[in-house]
């Protein structure tokens, strides 16, 4: 559409030979406060067999020559070498030693690292050394944030490695290699160019504003930013799901009391974590648990039964059963088969949206081990509700089933929100912006309200996307970033 939209240019009987800049905060900081050589412990903390730790910066490699017993300064990168690291004259560690020269390292410059034994007492003393030849430690992130300044990935993928250190799931450890792999960046990137060429047509015109000369078609413009706007709502949406996926899919069990839901929750779990009982109401608190599902992360609540009580505590135990519904990615609501007409589990699923618009929901008939001789009655009367499931905690098949059709309805949920899912709740709030100001130049476009405004909207725009992928930043959101990764990353 860009190509389409240039070729309307209008050539007056002068010809146009002019640049168009963006403005200056759309220019990404590239300007890194440090040369030094850094270093760090980068295995996890405490004794091992094996330890690795890190150097990266100009010289680093000349500096470990120095303390290394074979000679590595001409070494060939991504080669490794054994030997001892000395101090004092004495042999401190034997280990080896992996090159890696510049631009071809994590960080794009002249890389070392050393593979220790796990002994505590031998890390710190090579780390000691290293500082005492020249090299300082690292800040939380400093490996990172120079691959960032030197251009070995942008900010999403930056962001990434710490997610996929810290994944629990499949379904975590994928979205977080799709972010390294540029996912949103090619995505995001993509629709910067379109807007980028917007804005360049639309503050062409105002240059040349008094010869009545119109270098856009307004209706290519209109139909321009109504498809970046769907794809930056598409983007946004799907955040609900990513942050459920990086964090674990929150599954509220709800229902009236003795409905079965600690039944549920134990057999699921397969463990006794809540305490089951004829007496109504003995569920007061929310208990959780984790599951692993194929691949993905779910977190079972079990809560108070949904009545109304006059009963103190369990007046508190509904009030936190709310809560949960209003955060849960899935409910499953439950309900005792022999007890509970269609006209009831109507107005049961409507208090269910009414906390929670978004949720999938999930409805057991429960207990049909008592009712088997009226199965095909209850099977008529229910029959007309979607994701609907006759269920006893006591039949393993039952079980399996309830597992497996949870799963599916979370992807049917994640293939709604097509291919790249944001994960992240920076690039959420950059993408809301984003919608907002999109909002402001189509509504603008149609209005035909003057291109300067516009133009104003679509560089702000600009300016969100580019943010998130680094594209845009200050020093300020790069501290907030890199604060949180680990040192040694």
């Amino acid at each position: 559409m860009g190509t389409s939209l240039l070729n309307n240019v209008f050539l007056t009987k002068k010809p146009i030979f002019r640049s168009y800049i963006l403005p200056s905060h759309s220019i990404r900081i590239m300007t890194n406060s440090t040369q030094d050589i850094i270093c760090a412990i980068s295995s996890p903390p405490g004794v091992g067999a094996i330890a690795l730790i890190r150097l990266s910066g100009e010289n680093c490699i000349s500096l470990v020559n120095g303390v290394f017993s074979k000679e590595i300064l001409h070494a060939k990168g991504y080669s490794i070498h054994f030997g001892n690291i000395i101090k004092n004259d004495q042999t401190l560690d034997e280990v080896l030693v992996t090159i890696f020269r510049n631009p071809h390292s994590f960080t794009g410059e002249e890389s070392v690292e050393i593979a220790c034994h796990g002994s505590i007492f031998i890390q710190q003393e090579i780390i000691s050394l290293l500082i005492d030849n020249g090299a300082r430690m690292s800040e939380p992130g400093e490996f990172s944030k120079r691959a960032f300044y030197n251009g070995k990935m942008d900010l999403t993928q930056t962001e990434a490695i710490a997610d996929l250190i810290h994944s629990e799931s499949e379904g975590a450890h994928k979205l977080a290699m799709q972010q390294m792999k540029g996912g949103i960046s090619k995505e995001l990137h993509s629709l910067r160019e379109e807007l980028i060429k917007f804005a360049a047509l639309v503050e062409l015109e105002l240059d040349f504003a008094e010869e009545d000369v119109e270098f856009a078609d307004r209706i290519q413009l209109i139909e321009l930013v109504k498809n970046v706007l769907s794809k930056v709502n598409r983007l946004k949406d799907s955040f609900q799901l990513g942050s459920a996926i990086k964090g674990g899919v929150n599954v509220a069990i709800v229902g009236k009391p003795n409905a079965g839901k600690s039944s549920w929750l134990n057999a699921l779990s397969n463990d006794e974590v809540a305490i089951v009982s004829d007496i109504a109401g003995t569920t007061r608190d929310k208990i959780e648990v984790p599951l692993l599902l194929e691949g993905i992360k779910f977190r079972f609540i079990d809560t108070a039964g949904l009545r109304e009580t006059e009963d103190i505590i369990e007046g508190m135990g509904v009030v936190k059963a709310k809560e949960v519904i209003s955060k849960a990615g899935m409910v499953v609501y439950m309900f005792d088969i022999a007890e509970i007409g269609h006209h009831y589990l109507d107005d049961a699923i409507t208090y269910v949206k009414e906390l929670n618009t978004s949720a999938e929901i999930l409805l057991l008939a429960n207990k049909v081990d008592t009712a088997k001789e009226s199965l095909g009655f209850y099977g008529l009367e229910y029959g007309h509700y979607s994701n609907l499931h006759l269920v006893s905690s006591l039949q393993s098949e039952s079980i399996e089933f309830i597992k497996k059709e949870i799963v599916r309805l979370f992807h049917q949920n994640q293939k709604q929100t097509g291919d790249i899912i944001v994960t992240n709740a920076r690039h959420y709030e950059a993408l809301k912006n984003a919608s907002v100001d999109l909002e402001k130049s189509l509504l603008g476009l149609e209005n035909n309200l003057s291109g300067d405004f516009v133009a104003m909207d679509i560089r702000q725009v600009i300016h969100h996307l580019g943010s998130i992928t680094g594209e845009i930043t200050q020093d300020n959101l790069l501290g907030h970033i890199f604060k949180n990764f680990c040192i040694g990353k």
